[in-house]
């Protein structure tokens, strides 16, 4: 069987060019990250995922510490 491949010359297809940021003098480093990492939306879903299993694992320990003893047979 032939093997498919890209076009000679094409590069890896793995990398894509460097977009270009509209960058702002006076913002901080902390702002950047927040507006390149956090509230981007190409990563706001994945963020969203992260919070919810945080929540739901802190949610489950503060439970267990709350209402565990309701869970041992008297």
């Amino acid at each position: 069987m032939a093997r498919r491949s890209a076009p000679p010359h094409s590069g890896p297809a793995y990398y894509s060019a460097p977009t270009r940021k509209i960058a702002d003098p006076n913002e901080s480093a902390f702002s950047e990250f927040m507006r390149e990492q956090i509230w981007a939306p190409e990563k706001l879903p994945g963020n969203v995922n992260i919070v919810a299993g945080l929540a739901v694992f802190f949610g489950g320990i503060f439970a267990m510490r709350t209402w565990g003893e309701l869970m041992v047979p008297a």
